[in-house]
């Protein structure tokens, strides 16, 4: 049941919305009344995130979709613009995680995170874009880490992605502030998501946040008005390692 109408008839895309932090956010702008495309590449995940939401009374439409394949992205922003005719928010969630010490790490590994988080970005932002740029207004949000201040040792491929979206969001803020949208960047610490569930990383022992608590900053940021950016949020547990790790 949909809880207010902060975003009521906003049309929102949520990348990477099967699982964790995209679900968690999708949901929250969905019970605001947005109406939500979501994609990710786990096609039974995404069909039953969709039937949730849907259940929920949630306005939906979900596709597979690799984000690293532009032809795919274009074709399901343009089903999106076909179903609703416009669109107010992108959420760039999708992403991969890989690594390992640095002398072992494989092209293919480097690849996978790179394309994932940083190329699958930009090709989302680059045909939100264009379509909100025939409105003169929009939201376009980027999920960082914390990985692109203080990264991780055998980190390499996830931090230097991580760096790579907050760059891309700077440099797109620049280009879209003439149209009216606005680029930002949140990013999160440790959060509780599934994958991080009954591991033997030591990291995964560290103080966490839930999922909830990352979409309410998100959908924070996404609610500022037209006229202001909040550029950049760092959020992250209270006990955290951060300044002094790495």
């Amino acid at each position: 049941m949909q809880t207010s109408d902060l975003f009521s008839q906003q049309v929102a895309v949520v990348t990477g919305a099967n699982r964790g932090i995209g679900k968690a956010i999708a949901r929250e702008l969905g019970r605001r009344g947005a109406r939500l495309g979501i994609c990710a590449r786990g096609e039974e995940a995404l069909n039953a995130t969709a039937h949730e939401f849907r259940e929920e009374g949630i306005d939906v439409f979900a596709a597979s979709v690799d984000v690293t394949d532009e032809n795919a992205v274009e074709a399901f922003f343009a089903a999106i613009h076909s179903r609703w005719g416009r669109l107010d928010i992108l959420v760039n969630n999708a992403g991969a995680f890989d690594g390992g010490p640095l002398d072992e790490l494989t092209l293919q590994a480097w690849n996978n995170v790179i394309g994932a988080c940083l190329t699958g970005t930009f090709l989302c932002t680059r045909t939100a874009f264009r379509l909100m740029k025939r409105q003169r207004r929009g939201r376009i949000l980027n999920i960082g880490s914390i990985s692109a201040q203080r990264p991780r040792a055998a980190s390499v491929p996830y931090a230097a992605a991580k760096f790579g979206v907050w760059g891309l969001t700077q440099a797109a803020a620049l280009d879209a502030r003439p149209y009216g949208i606005t680029v930002c960047c949140l990013h999160p610490g440790n959060v509780r998501v599934e994958r991080r569930e009954g591991t033997d990383d030591p990291a995964d022992r560290e103080p966490m946040m839930e999922m909830d608590t990352i979409a309410r900053a998100a959908l924070a940021m996404l609610s500022m008005p037209p006229d202001v950016n909040w550029l950049e949020a760092i959020v992250l547990p209270r006990d955290q390692l951060y300044l002094g790790r790495g």
